[in-house]
């Protein structure tokens, strides 16, 4: 992940839609509790690089239960790190104005439980981004590899979220153009012998101009998703309001 996130279609672009929702969602800068400046946390901050991509709008302190993971993010700037779980945040009720937990609620057991501990962090009318793997059908030795428990249908994630007492002001797929091949791909992955007994990610690296392409394809879908709801798609992004 530290090798690919700077450059990686997948991740360039999630940073990317991140930024477009809390411009669009959240509170302006500096418009945090108080007028200080917005109080961020990125949960499940894996190697980093949403924590540097968040700082111009605010504080942002990064939780993550891997200390490897943390170690790395620690080399992307001297950003707050804590090791935590989502499920049990060091965070005060109602204290914080932003949470992204961008591809984190698959990872937890209990997600309903993280969702109603994200909710208890965030004051009221702060913001939660989230992104997470959708249509359970794609299920493959990828998700495996990355310690996915599942994959979430839209409806599933808008009960979780409102569960939580949080009001879903967005939901919608994301990666519509690319669900054919990344399907075919999963579904290959799925049928196919193992070459061992540990699973393995699908991470493909294409060359450069291919990269910059896709790059700019999911900004396009992203774009788009911000108003209108796109039909399906191989992630679903949803930002919940605290009432």
């Amino acid at each position: 992940m530290f090798r690919l996130e700077d450059t990686y279609w997948w991740f360039v672009a999630r940073r990317k839609l991140a930024r477009d929702l809390l411009t669009r969602y959240g509170p302006r800068t500096g418009q945090g509790r108080d007028g200080s400046p917005l109080r961020i946390l990125d949960v499940g901050c894996g190697t980093g690089a949403t924590l540097r991509s968040l700082s111009e709008f605010g504080t942002v302190v990064g939780i993550d239960s891997s200390q490897e993971a943390l170690r790395f993010s620690r080399r992307r700037g001297d950003f707050p790190l804590v090791q935590a779980r989502g499920e049990a945040l060091p965070a005060r009720s109602e204290s914080v104005d932003v949470i992204t937990a961008l591809d984190l609620l698959e990872h937890v057991p209990d997600d309903a439980a993280a969702a109603a501990e994200l909710a208890r962090a965030l004051r009221p009318g702060g913001v939660l981004l989230v992104t997470v793997p959708a249509l359970p059908f794609l299920w493959s030795e990828h998700d495996e590899a990355l310690g996915h428990l599942r994959r979430y249908r839209a409806r599933q994630l808008r009960a979780i979220l409102e569960g939580a007492g949080l009001k879903v002001e967005r939901l919608s797929p994301l990666i519509t153009l690319l669900l054919a091949p990344i399907g075919a791909l999963r579904l290959l992955q799925r049928v196919l012998p193992r070459k061992d007994a540990h699973p393995e990610t699908a991470f493909i690296v294409p060359p450069a101009p291919a990269n910059v392409l896709l790059t700019w394809l999911l900004w396009l879908e992203s774009r788009w998703a911000l108003r209108w709801n796109l039909p399906v798609g191989v992630s679903l992004m949803a930002v919940a309001r605290k009432r």
